[in-house]
């Protein structure tokens, strides 16, 4: 048991250092990760429950098409198909080659549009569960639309998200794993490498799995702190 804890050292032939790289990489692109699909799909639910037919079909597309994708085939069409695109681009507009696509920039890409994809669904059903008075009450107000939505929906839409919203993220914490496909080196791919040369699978993956559930543990205190602060209002409504 000694032995295999001395594979977890920050010495030269300890793994400590490459396992600890690997989670804040892990770490860092799903907190990238976030903010982008959470804008992303906001965009889609205001486009999708808009009144505007055509981007409302387009949006439900685009959401209903990277639902239903799997999420590893989403980051290859970005990676691969994503990176040619730019290089075209950029190419035809200054003469020069780009370079290469990042491998954790094209994981927050597409990582990021699986989550809006599933996130529009919970903010749509969000906005319907707001009752249109509301709307109708600032306009006689003569709020704006952008005032109303601010002061008025987006306290109510975030509270009827959340519990939704923090399903996602943990499912954005699991899916992170597939950036070790492109090479990327978060935590599998670092655990990988570390059964690879150490012929300790079950050690390192037991390793990782520990890793994983305290860090959903502290997300899933985190969000409870969230959702307990943006239901005080309306809990001392209700009583």
């Amino acid at each position: 048991m000694v032995e295999l804890l001395d594979l977890l050292s920050f010495r030269p032939d300890g793994w400590g250092h490459a396992l600890l790289d690997g989670l804040w990489l892990t770490i860092r692109l799903a907190l990238a990760t976030l903010p982008f699909g959470l804008l992303l799909g906001l965009g889609l639910a205001l486009l999708i429950n808009g009144k505007n037919r055509w981007l409302a079909k387009l949006a439900t597309l685009f959401a209903t098409t990277f639902r239903a994708l799997p999420e590893l085939l989403t980051l290859f069409i970005i990676y691969y198909g994503g990176g040619m695109f730019i290089q075209w681009a950029w190419l035809s507009a200054f003469g020069t080659p780009f370079g290469e696509l990042s491998g954790f920039v094209a994981g927050m890409i597409a990582l990021g549009i699986v989550f809006s994809a599933f996130a529009s669904e919970i903010f749509v059903a969000a906005l319907r569960a707001i009752p249109v008075g509301q709307h109708e009450a600032a306009a006689s107000l003569g709020l704006s639309r952008a005032r109303t939505f601010i002061s008025i929906i987006a306290p109510q839409l975030w509270r009827l998200s959340l519990p939704g919203l923090g399903n996602l993220w943990f499912v954005l914490l699991k899916d992170t794993s597939l950036v070790s496909i492109i090479s990327l080196a978060d935590l599998m791919r670092q655990t990988q490498l570390a059964v690879a040369n150490t012929k300790e699978p079950l050690f390192f993956y037991a390793v990782t799995c520990l890793i994983y559930l305290v860090i959903s543990m502290l997300s899933s205190s985190i969000v409870a702190v969230l959702e307990a602060r943006s239901n005080r209002g309306f809990a001392r409504e209700r009583t």
